[in-house]
């Protein structure tokens, strides 16, 4: 038999003489109840019920509604459904209802909290469907109103969803609950309709809170967390009391908190919230008869609501809450745009570092170091530059940093090593009846722990076939002041293949004096800091005359390092009177914008051989400075 799911389809009337006496005696049991039984069983059901006419005008009702809704059941006829479970308070439960009655739709369920005579309220599942077959047996259409008390079902849904939604170690709201109102405050309707549209959050995190768990033991540790929630309540509520609604204090994990702010009404709210968090970290929490003092970090965010996402506002207070660790911890930090960019491009910088030397992305400039006695380049210094497709020539000191940091550096610096020293036997091939001009490469500490600097350097000389005594390793003062064990070794095996090792911009960090008697070093560069002491030229400047300590300090350099048997580079020479001081004083080399600024190799080969009485003006007029 075919059929829907209301009730079977109509089939072809039967004949008479189809009818047997079985059909016969069948028929009372398979036929259609009498209207009195279908009465009983409404009047004594269980189930809440009441018939409803097409007007939704309530025909009758059995006990069971009169006992949920705490009235007679008889004293319900008459009345309007709607009103008896509630169906108007919402548009859309109303126009569900309104086509139901109309026959335009088969079905209503709702959940609705209904209040009894008594004052008491209970939570009730609402449905409304049509009488079956009520034309057929004769009585008039209408629907059938059935109401089941559900209270304890969502009592327990509601203890599970808060078990679900709350730490259980602080009782507070954990992650899940957290974005769940986050999400539904950065909504277009919860300030589109009032409110000031602007959102805050302060994510916080306690310094140093493994030491204690790893010291004290989990127990403590998460009494403290639980003390810790309760101050950060006390905080959230006192807040609420100068402003509407206190700011959601919630757990997110670990040792990590975070206050919402809705509606806030500037950084100004949230800078003075972030500081009483602060100061109620200060006392020390006395538990488990120890007395423990933490303090915490803060990241504040406040911005608009409008174009923010939860992803991105929770990305932004997770960086200031790392800026915040960085800036010394125990302080709280605002978001700054202008720090976040600088960070969004360094993040770019160092994910395409490793992709940009496969593309050969990079390049090499190079700085003359010409002798102060007779003005002729005895060597350059190679400078690298990133030929960046987004951000266009960058100078080292915007990816150095992040190449040591991510290992990069390695294979850049054999690059850089590779490529200089082909440019330097280049230039003596071009030039033979010059003497031959040494090349000077950076090197990073990284670079002789996570390589093997010795076996890359002598095999980049025998690939290029320059001399060893025509390269020159330079590393800064602070990588090899103290250097021990694998660098010295590192340094010693070059020196004794010939290779100069440099230190550059001596005379700003350790300057441990006696180390210098102990390391294959042959040169010092001079720190510009010091050159530029001699800035002011009093004869022809008029700016006043130069820092006599600062010249007094490079002499005594000079002097100590000549007895050494080491060579002294000064950098930043801007002024031929610094030049004209300098060697004076006895420095050997110099290098600075007077001379040149870094150029390409083609550039360089304009300077071999250019020398002059005037000394570095044969290389000033030959490169110019630009």
């Amino acid at each position: 038999m075919n059929g829907t799911s209301e009730g079977p389809a109509s089939a072809a009337d039967p004949s008479p003489s189809a009818v047997t006496e079985r059909d016969e005696r069948l028929a009372p049991r398979t036929g259609r109840a009498e209207p009195s039984a279908y009465r009983s069983v409404f009047a004594t059901a269980p189930l809440a019920m009441a018939v409803v006419d097409t007007e939704g005008l309530v025909v009758s009702a059995n006990d069971s509604l009169g006992t949920l809704l705490g009235t007679d059941p008889a004293a319900l006829a008459g009345c309007a459904a709607a009103d008896l479970v509630d169906l108007a308070s919402d548009a859309g439960t109303w126009h569900a209802y309104r086509e139901v009655l109309r026959g335009h739709r088969s079905r209503l369920r709702c959940t609705r909290r209904l209040k009894q005579a008594d004052g008491h309220s209970l939570w009730a599942q609402v449905t409304v469907e049509p009488l079956a077959d009520a034309g057929e047996s004769g009585d008039a259409p209408g629907l059938l109103l059935s109401v089941a008390d559900v209270s304890a079902r969502r009592e327990l849904q509601a203890r599970l969803r808060h078990l679900q939604m709350h730490d259980p170690v602080t009782r507070l709201p954990n992650r899940a609950l957290f974005f769940e109102r986050l999400t539904a405050a950065l909504e277009a309707e919860s300030y589109e309709n009032g409110g000031t549209g602007r959102i805050g959050v302060c994510y916080l995190d306690l310094d140093g809170f493994k030491a204690v768990n790893d010291t004290h033991g989990h127990r403590v540790g998460d009494r403290l967390l639980a003390a810790v929630a309760e101050r950060l309540t006390r905080c959230a509520e006192e807040a609420a009391h100068a402003r509407s609604g206190a700011p959601l204090v919630a757990r997110l994990g670990g040792d990590e908190f975070a206050l919402l702010v809705e509606d806030s009404t500037g950084t100004d709210q949230l800078a003075d919230l972030a500081g009483s968090v602060l100061a109620a970290l200060q006392p020390p929490f006395e538990l488990c008869d120890r007395r423990l003092s933490v303090t915490a970090s803060v990241g504040v965010v406040e911005r608009h609501t409008a174009g923010t996402t939860p992803t991105a506002l929770m990305q932004a207070a997770d960086t200031t809450l790392y800026w915040a660790k960085a800036d010394g911890r125990a302080r709280w930090t605002l978001f700054d745009p202008e720090r976040n960019a600088n960070r969004m491009t360094r993040q770019a910088l160092a994910a395409t570092l490793r992709p940009a030397i496969e593309r050969g992305e990079f390049a090499l400039e190079y700085q003359p170091l010409v002798g102060m006695a007779d003005g002729r380049v005895r060597g350059v210094e190679a400078l690298i530059r990133w030929n960046h497709p987004q951000f266009g020539v960058l100078a080292p000191n915007r990816f150095i940093a992040l190449a040591e940091e991510d290992g990069s550096i390695v294979p850049l610096g054999r690059w850089i090593l590779r490529t200089a020293c082909h440019q330097a036997r280049r230039w003596q091939l071009a030039h033979p009846g010059e003497p031959p001009i040494f090349v000077s490469v950076n090197v990073a500490v990284r670079q002789v722990w996570d390589s093997d600097l010795v076996a890359d350097v002598a095999r980049t000389l025998e690939e290029t076939g320059l001399a060893p005594d025509l390269l020159q390793l330079e590393l800064t003062e602070s990588a090899v002041m103290g250097s021990a064990g694998r660098p010295l070794q590192v340094l010693k095996a070059l020196s004794d293949m010939g290779v100069h090792i440099a230190i550059d911009d001596f005379g700003t960090g350790y300057s441990n004096l006696a180390y210098l008697s102990r390391l294959p070093v042959s040169v010092l560069k001079l720190d510009g800091a010091f050159v530029r002491g001699f800035q002011y030229d009093a004869v022809s400047d008029g700016a006043g005359p130069a820092n006599p300590a600062d010249e007094v300090i490079v002499e005594a350099m000079v002097q100590l390092a000549h007895r050494l048997g080491l060579t002294v580079t000064a950098e930043c020479v801007e002024t031929s009177d610094q030049a004209s001081r300098l060697r004076r004083i006895g420095c050997d080399t110099g290098q600075g914008w007077l001379y040149s600024r870094p150029v390409a190799p083609d550039r360089i080969s304009a300077l071999l051989g250019s020398a002059g009485p005037g000394g570095a003006a044969g290389v000033q007029a030959g490169v110019g400075n630009p």
